[in-house]
């Protein structure tokens, strides 16, 4: 097998994302054949012992993936580890593996959370190029008119580039408050919070529903459960990968 950048091999071995995979490496927390890695070395997985903290990848990947589902409740931080010692999506998953998130929700907002080791399926479904859609319900001030929701769909200029909902359709209104359920692929930070506040109607309330083929359901908030066989199995297919 050829070798490969060790920071793509953690990756996949389910350590985090690349650039997590990366300050492991420059920790000095990686070996190879028993020799202590650096960032930019390569390594066949299959012919070299490679190992984190004293731990082959060999019996990591040995091991078959966890995926999970997590209903994340507002004030808890969508990282493994907070330094201010605030409340974390890990904090509420008590499983032993070594879970990431993929991708991230602020704070404030809610929602659908895919938690995994599978580090090749994190890469696919964060990155740009692969285009999974994300859905949202989002309560916001105010009623926005029809030719607000053309806007939004249409496109609206923020930070200087074109920016759209690939979708945007109005739930439920009264006199002062709406909820939007907005479809979007692009993953830029805080994006659809300051979409709908650039033309007037900022979030009150934002939770995601879904994430490519997996949806939230009726999941309550704070509960999370493993994701079932043709969950995982959709999930996999959407990004051209075949597990198990």
């Amino acid at each position: 097998m050829a070798k490969e950048r060790l920071q793509k091999i953690l990756a996949h071995a389910g350590y985090g994302s690349r650039r997590a995979c990366e300050e492991i490496i420059e920790a000095g927390r990686v070996t190879v054949d028993g020799r202590i890695a650096h960032l930019g070395d390569k390594a066949d997985p299959e012919g070299q012992r490679i190992a984190v903290d004293g731990v082959t990848l060999k019996k990591v990947l040995s091991k078959p993936y966890t995926y999970v589902m997590l209903n994340k409740p507002r004030g808890v931080i969508s990282t493994v580890r907070d330094p201010q010692g605030r409340r974390t999506v890990r904090d509420l998953v008590p499983l032993q593996e070594r879970l990431y998130p993929v991708g991230r929700l602020d704070a404030d907002s809610e929602g659908l959370i895919l938690m995994t080791d599978d580090g090749e399926l994190t890469q696919r479904l964060t990155h740009p190029s692969y285009e999974h859609a994300r859905v949202y319900r989002v309560a916001i001030k105010g009623v926005p008119t029809e030719e607000t929701l053309r806007r939004w769909q249409k496109g609206i200029m923020l930070d200087g580039k074109q920016t759209r909902f690939d979708g945007v359709e109005l739930e439920t209104a009264d006199h002062d408050r709406a909820w939007l359920r907005i479809t979007i692929h692009e993953g830029r930070k805080h994006l659809v919070r300051r979409m709908v506040a650039a033309l007037g109607h900022p979030a009150t309330r934002l939770i995601r529903v879904a994430i490519g083929s997996l949806k939230l359901g009726n999941l309550g908030a704070g509960r999370w459960r493993h994701l079932r066989a043709y969950e995982i199995a959709a999930l996999l297919k959407t990004c051209d990968l075949e597990r198990r």
